[in-house]
This record gives C-alpha cells, sequence and structure tokens, in this order.
C-alpha cells in the first residue's frame, strides 16, 4: 500500500519555499511584490522541479505564490541593465528566454502534475508560467494578460502557451491588444479549470491535489505524458501511439489492482508499479 507522508516544514531557497504535505509538493514564489522570473527565479523553480522527479514522496506540485501578483513575467529591470554590455544585452536576453522555455518543458515533461494556484495578476511570462501547467485554479480576483505589445515586446514565448490552452482567435485578442482579462473570462477562455473565493483557494486547490495524490503515481505519470505526446499527433497515430500505451498499462500490477478493485468492490491498494 502507497504510504503519503504528512507534512514536512517548509524550506526556504531564495525566491522559492517549498514545503511537502502528504504526497503535495508546493512551490511559492516568494519575491513579492513583482514575483518577477528572474534568472535566478527560474532556475530555482527549474532545480526544484528537477530535484523532485525521482521523489516518490511527491505526487502532485502546486505552484503559488506570495502577495498580491502572482507573477509579473520577466524582470524587465534586470534585463534593461544589461543593455549595457557589449553585445547590447544580445547573450544575456538568449540565456533568459533559453531558461524559461527550460522551465515551461519542465513543468510539462514533469512526471507528476503540476497546479497552478492563481491569486492576483499573472501577465507576459506569468501568464505563461500558468499556462504550462497541467490544471489551473484562480480566486475571483485574479487576472491576465500578455501586454508586451503595449511596450514594444511582443509575448511571442508566453504565445507558445498561451495558443495551447484557448483558441487562436481568444489567443490573438489577448496578445493583440494586451488587454487584461478577468479571472471569469480567463475560465471562459479555457486558461483556467475554476474560478473560486480567494477564502476558499487554498483550501479547493489543496483538495484537488490530494484527490489527485491518492491514486497511482505510475498511471498518472503514463496519462499525463501520453496526453502531451498524443496532442501533437495527427488522428491515427494518437490511436496506434494511445493503444501501445494502454496495452503497457493494462500489463501494470495497479491496473491489475484497480480493476480487481472495482470488480470486487473495494478500495484499491497502489503499488505505483
Amino acid at each position: 500500500m502507497v504510504e503519503i507522508l504528512a507534512i514536512k516544514p517548509a524550506a526556504v531557497e531564495g525566491p522559492v519555499t517549498t514545503s511537502l504535505d502528504r504526497g503535495v509538493l508546493r512551490l511559492t514564489l516568494a519575491n513579492p511584490p513583482a514575483n518577477a522570473l528572474s534568472l535566478s527565479v527560474m532556475a530555482a523553480l527549474t532545480a526544484e522541479l528537477d530535484r523532485v522527479k525521482a521523489d516518490k514522496a511527491v505526487r502532485v506540485i502546486v505552484l503559488s505564490a506570495a502577495g498580491k501578483v502572482f507573477c509579473a513575467g520577466h524582470d524587465l529591470k534586470e534585463m534593461t541593465a544589461r543593455r549595457t554590455d557589449a553585445d547590447r544585452g544580445k547573450a544575456f536576453f538568449e540565456e533568459t528566454f533559453a531558461a524559461c522555455a527550460t522551465l515551461m518543458q519542465a513543468i510539462v515533461s514533469h512526471p507528476v502534475p503540476v497546479i497552478a494556484e492563481v491569486d492576483g495578476l499573472a501577465t507576459a511570462a506569468g501568464l505563461q508560467l500558468v499556462a504550462s501547467c497541467d490544471l489551473a485554479i484562480a480566486s475571483h480576483e485574479a487576472t491576465f494578460c500578455t501586454p508586451g505589445v503595449n511596450i514594444g515586446l511582443f509575448c511571442s514565448t508566453p504565445m507558445v502557451a498561451l495558443s495551447r490552452n484557448v483558441s487562436r482567435k481568444q489567443a490573438m485578442e489577448m496578445l493583440l491588444t494586451g488587454e487584461t482579462i478577468d479571472a471569469a473570462t480567463a475560465k471562459e477562455f479555457g486558461l483556467v479549470n475554476r474560478v473560486v473565493p480567494r477564502e476558499y483557494l487554498n483550501q479547493i486547490v489543496t483538495k484537488y491535489a490530494q484527490t489527485i495524490a491518492s491514486k497511482s503515481s505510475l498511471v498518472v505519470k503514463t496519462g499525463k505524458e501520453a496526453f502531451y505526446a498524443q496532442a501533437e499527433m495527427g488522428l491515427a497515430d494518437a490511436y496506434a501511439y494511445t493503444g501501445r500505451v494502454m496495452v503497457e498499462n493494462m500489463l501494470t500490477r495497479d491496473a491489475q489492482e484497480g480493476i480487481g478493485a472495482f470488480i470486487g468492490k473495494r478500495k484499491p491498494e497502489w503499488t505505483d508499479d
């Protein structure tokens, strides 16, 4: 039977704090007021995601933030300061956007589900962070935008994640106008799963996370990987691929246990293999 560990005290890791509670690892952006994705913040998040890949105690990850802003995107002050470099900042800009791409792909390819808990503004690369997560739950006060067009820097990299969450027309509306949308509109667009009162946000996200954490981690990992892989395929290839995935899934101990428990009308005991 899988043992889900109880609370592990929060640890401070520079601009990111971590805590583990019953299989749910919470990563909190802790550099308010902007919670900007500076190079050091992105490195800290990526390092933490990599660190727990093989940690069986971690079954779900929640991304949250301290303060009134979820994430204001890239640290524009940090980037502007590098314009005095000999190359006018080109190498640093390349490093920054590459680090951002690495972080977003680390979320998508991570073996456990990642949930964004959004309270406050998520803008530009901050919105990209939300869109890269598997699930996103927002408070009624949350807002979202891709405002790069307003400052002469089109949100081209946030566009990658945004356009994989919402329709093309809705993505282009956000990208071309730079206007802020409220949480209800974000849900209508498909950017977030649910919108809840601020006072219940943490409680509801925790419930979602612990529900997922109670499943077989092998099955969840298999499903997440297959979801993103088949989404990039044509119809026939997607069916052929997912058919192979289901055959392999059927041969696992947890599939045998889960189906047996369902037939026997009892609670399954997962072994994660």
